[in-house]
């Protein structure tokens, strides 16, 4: 299951993670976002130890989506050495996120 992410925990989690990071930003009254849920959940799963992939309501954690600038939902951000990779900004394949975090392993 993907880690919530919070403003409370972000720097623990993110910014100090020795793995790489692939963070959901989403609402829930994003439709976008409900369609992407499923690929988050298991790539979760399946880099389980390899990666850490978290979730980040923007709605009840205003402060990292404001530190990132993110403007539209969904947006996937890929952060390895507490610096920001890579980003995915809507809705994409599966396809696009697993190389996008396969790049950063």
């Amino acid at each position: 299951m993907a880690l919530e992410i919070t403003d409370a925990n972000f720097e623990e989690l993110v910014m100090k993670s020795d793995k790489p990071v692939m963070i959901d930003f989403w609402a829930v009254w994003c439709g976008p976002c409900r369609m992407v849920a499923p690929i988050v959940e298991e790539m979760a799963t399946e880099y389980e130890g390899k990666a850490i992939i978290g979730k980040v309501d923007v709605d009840s954690n205003p402060g990292i989506a404001v530190k990132f600038g993110i403007r539209n939902i969904p947006t996937m951000l890929f952060i390895k050495n507490g610096e920001v990779a890579d980003k995915q900004v809507g809705a994409a394949p599966k396809q696009n996120f697993v190389t996008k975090l396969d790049a950063l392993l």
